[in-house]
């Protein structure tokens, strides 16, 4: 009798020291999310997994001129990329850039940043984003939260570029200075306006510099959900 309770009495402490294994683990697997997550987030970043194709045309326009615009629609999911541009079509592998599409891959980088910035902080891990701070934003002058974004001096098609990123707390981009080669002096600020919701993913579809007679904008922005289960 003395043996059974012996038994029962280990089963119990090996089933406890099981579950506690179990917690610590758990425990120790529960990453903090980043800033650059929690920005990203709450843009929609977490539904971006199921996107499989983006649509949207990219224009400037100045005073009452309206930009022509280059339309794009990219596959993410394919790495391939369509450009409609003087009633011509082009297309191409970005894993397969060669010199006769560098160009339009190089114009394909900078409006797909402008459009989907929240989310080239969690993509472009290489870049160095300082911590936040409060500061004064340079078009609302509104105290924000800032961070600065600066990728380094070699690869990519604009090496040494700064960013610094004002946002609310809520996570969500209210302005944007860049600073070309991380120079002191700015070279371009602008807002984050007029923002829409495509399927669960969050773009500003209206950028203007401070006077409101420049705006960089998006037009037929669509987001295609992949209905593969």
């Amino acid at each position: 009798m003395k043996s059974l309770y012996l038994g029962l009495i280990c089963l119990i402490l090996v089933s406890s020291c099981k579950s506690d294994n179990k917690e610590e683990i758990a425990v120790e697997t529960k990453k903090e999310i980043s800033l650059a997550e929690k920005i990203a987030n709450a843009h929609g970043f977490e539904n971006w997994k199921n996107v499989s194709k983006v649509s949207f045309t990219f224009q400037v326009d100045k005073d009452t001129i309206k930009g022509k615009g280059r339309t794009w629609t990219w596959f993410p999911k394919e790495d391939k990329v369509l450009l409609r541009d003087n009633d011509t079509t082009y297309n191409y592998i970005r894993s397969q850039v060669d010199s006769t599409t560098i160009a339009k891959d190089k114009a394909f980088i900078n409006d797909k940043f402008w459009l989907l910035i929240p989310f080239q902080l969690a993509w472009d891990t290489s870049a160095d984003i300082t911590e936040s701070k409060k500061a004064e934003a340079p078009i609302s002058k509104e105290e924000l939260n800032m961070i600065t974004l600066t990728y380094s001096n070699e690869g990519g098609y604009t090496p040494g570029d700064a960013y610094d990123i004002y946002y609310n707390d809520n996570y969500i981009i209210k302005e944007w200075t860049y600073r070309k080669g991380n120079s002191e002096a700015p070279s371009l600020s602008t807002t984050f306006e007029n923002i829409k919701n495509f399927n669960g993913i969050k773009i500003a579809t209206d950028h203007k510099q401070e006077g409101g007679n420049w705006n960089l904008n998006f037009t037929d922005v669509s987001i295609t959900l992949d209905t593969k289960k």
